[in-house]
């Protein structure tokens, strides 16, 4: 069936409904979406019995994860030949856990000998720290407060032989330290009054090289030995450590590339099914879209228009690309002239506003319909790049049958504009911090090349997903988006960060 131009059709994708009824070279890591069916194996394969894999496509199911937009939004942690790299652990294995608060996780091996931890990746934070010596930490075994069956690793300086301790004199202490000989404190707090303390240390983490050598590459990384763990660190939200991948000078592709292992460059991949890499080193490919990066701790982009269907609207705001936030969030006016002008050109019938869910604009679906036909999405970035908003939309099913459409764009009522991870599957985004640009291309994140996607996407028949706990309450660690709970078309994303530094620049 053809399309008018600026439209496309797109297939309406199968998500998981309750029976309720509803108002250069690189080191990589392979990202799992936590609800995936790879994700279920991993965890199936290693015994995590008790996770709660939610029913996907249910009004509770997006507003869960909007509400960790909500909670996430703020957090704020004070050339040669290369190889990529990926972590030694589980290779480019990244997963998403949905009972522990944060999205991304990796496998991560640190010290002599080695042990393993589950960080959560954070684009919007800077440091490496894991749970160490503890004075308050989270437990490491809880599986009623995890929903994993899990036992977590404890770090200690004295049981390895390759740790050794910051001194204050070191050039990588960079707080108020009393004492050349003393240890180098760090404090870190977020938004949300949730903090981690202790003291900086020194050991060996655990990289292997992305070509046919698959040597184990050995880098001393500084990380914080983490004693004192508050609020959410204790309830859930990354009771194994964090890694941060901002571009601050502690930061692990920081420390790679000031090290000459890796160029100061690093991609992550988001596919359509849910799993995905993260290659440090990646200095993306020649036939990338860029646009450049704002000087900031974190990545800010610059936007000078969107279009939707055949109509263009002059803009000019900053956004933080950001793959801790499930969906994209626009400030006025942005956001009603992106949204209106969609309205205007879908063909179905919009609903009344539902307070089960976070989306203003949704609309009617009929029982056999298969696909509708939505108006192209782009942005406009600063240098003229387009960033193509290729899956703007979610669909919600109803005891297995499609009931409605929603446009998965929300109005940022904290200030400031966030491109989320929903625009993000299908791409591969580059984080080029030597050249300060954002680049980004088609990628089903498995093969070296680079694949264009077609629309419409053949729906998949209908699967039940386990559900083995409940969902969390409001105050806490909610779910997020799964990889197959929306519609598709040609998917493009972008992706990372966001700091209380930078806000004042948009």
């Amino acid at each position: 069936m053809a399309s008018s131009p600026g439209r496309r059709l797109v297939a309406l994708r199968l998500v998981l409904a309750a029976a309720i009824l509803v108002a250069a070279d690189a080191v990589g890591l392979e990202l799992h979406h936590r609800f995936s069916s790879r994700v279920r194996e991993w965890a199936e394969a290693r015994a995590v019995t008790g996770a709660w894999w939610p029913e996907k496509g249910t009004a509770e199911y997006y507003t869960s994860l909007a509400h960790h937009d909500r909670a996430l939004r703020g957090r704020f942690l004070a050339a040669a030949n290369y190889s990529q790299l990926a972590f030694a652990a589980e290779g480019n294995v990244t997963l998403q856990i949905n009972s522990l608060g944060f999205l991304y996780y990796a496998f991560v091996e640190l010290g002599t000998p080695k042990q393993e931890f589950l960080v959560a990746l954070d684009t919007g934070s800077h440091l490496l720290w894991v749970p160490c010596d503890c004075l308050q930490c989270a437990p490491t075994y809880d599986p009623n407060a995890y929903g994993v069956n899990m036992t977590f690793n404890i770090y200690s300086p004295s049981n390895s032989s390759t740790s050794r301790k910051l001194l204050c004199s070191d050039s990588m202490c960079q707080t108020n330290c009393t004492g050349a000989g003393s240890n180098c404190p760090y404090g870190v707090t977020y938004v949300d009054n949730s903090s981690t303390s202790g003291v900086l240390v020194e050991d060996t983490l655990y990289l292997v090289a992305e070509d046919t050598s698959a040597r184990v590459v050995e880098a001393p990384i500084v990380f914080g030995c983490g004693r004192t763990q508050t609020g959410s660190f204790l309830g859930g939200g990354a009771p194994d450590g964090l890694l941060g991948l901002g571009m601050g000078k502690i930061a692990v592709p920081s420390v790679l590339a000031s090290r000459g292992l890796i160029p100061d460059s690093f991609s992550m991949c988001f596919g359509d099914d849910g799993i995905g890499r993260l290659d440090f080193g990646d200095k993306g490919s020649k036939q990338q879209e860029e646009t450049p990066l704002h000087r900031s701790d974190l990545y800010v982009i610059g936007l000078t228009g969107m279009a939707v269907g055949n109509s263009a609207m002059a803009a000019s705001f900053r956004a933080f690309v950001d793959s801790g936030t499930s969906f994209t969030y626009l400030s006025e006016p942005m956001y009603t002239s992106l949204a209106q002008t969609f309205d205007s050109q879908v063909r179905e019938k919009r609903r009344p506003r539902n307070p089960n869910l976070p989306f203003d604009y949704c609309y009617d679906l009929s029982p056999s319909q298969k696909s509708v036909l939505i108006p192209e999405i782009y942005f406009t970035t600063q240098g003229g790049s387009r960033f193509p908003v290729s899956d703007p939309l979610i669909t919600i099913y109803v005891q297995g049958v499609p009931s409605m459409y929603c446009l998965a764009v929300i109005n940022s009522t904290f200030g400031f504009n966030i491109i989320g991870e929903n625009f993000m599957a299908g791409l591969r985004v580059v984080f080029d911090r030597e050249r300060l640009v954002l680049g980004w291309e088609n990628s089903d994140c498995y093969s070296s090349t680079n694949m264009s996607r077609s629309s419409p996407v053949s729906l998949p028949s209908p699967t039940s997903a386990p559900v083995a706990a409940p969902p969390a309450e409001p105050g806490g660690s909610p779910p997020r988006r799964s990889d197959s709970t929306r519609l598709s078309a040609m998917r493009s994303p972008f992706l990372v960060v966001l700091s209380l530094l930078s806000m004042a620049i948009l």
